[in-house]
């Protein structure tokens, strides 16, 4: 292959459509735009979405849902990382200055995922069923 040879596909270039150019064109007199109205005229744009006052379909149906201002701001802890902590005693701000949270962090849960081996007193933390029964099996004891 050289340089002065490359052409495109076959089929891949094609003239550019010649709107109102005669009746024998396929789109001459109106050139493919129909009869009156708004979209038929010059400058008859308007934007996405607007049915022509009538009330749009994004604004006639209900919304729902919500966005949580909490989200994000509940930490997850698992029971390996508790076991790794050097204090018996854990609270949020244990769990903080130890950096296993976020600093934004308003609540943080315990999960069971991993093993927790020695007995440590949770304080303020809430506790998944799992992990609740995996702490109190090694020893430790919740305090809500």
């Amino acid at each position: 292959m050289e340089l002065n040879t490359i052409q495109p596909g076959v089929g891949a270039k094609h003239a550019k459509r010649r709107v109102g150019r005669g009746i024998g064109s396929g789109l001459g007199k109106t050139g493919g735009r129909g009869h009156k109205g708004q979209k038929s005229r010059a400058g008859g744009f308007h934007k996405v979405g607007f049915e022509g006052g009538q009330m749009p379909l994004q604004r006639r149906l209900p919304k729902r849902g919500f966005k949580s201002l909490t989200a994000g701001k509940v930490a997850e802890v698992r029971l390996s990382e508790l076991n790794l902590l050097p204090v018996d005693e854990i609270d949020l701000l244990a769990l903080k200055q130890a950096g296993v949270v976020n600093a934004v962090a308003i609540t943080a849960k315990v999960i069971l995922s991993g093993k927790i081996e020695r007995a440590v007193k949770l304080r303020g933390l809430a506790a998944t069923a799992g992990a609740r029964a995996a702490i109190e099996a090694a020893g430790g004891s919740i305090v809500e």
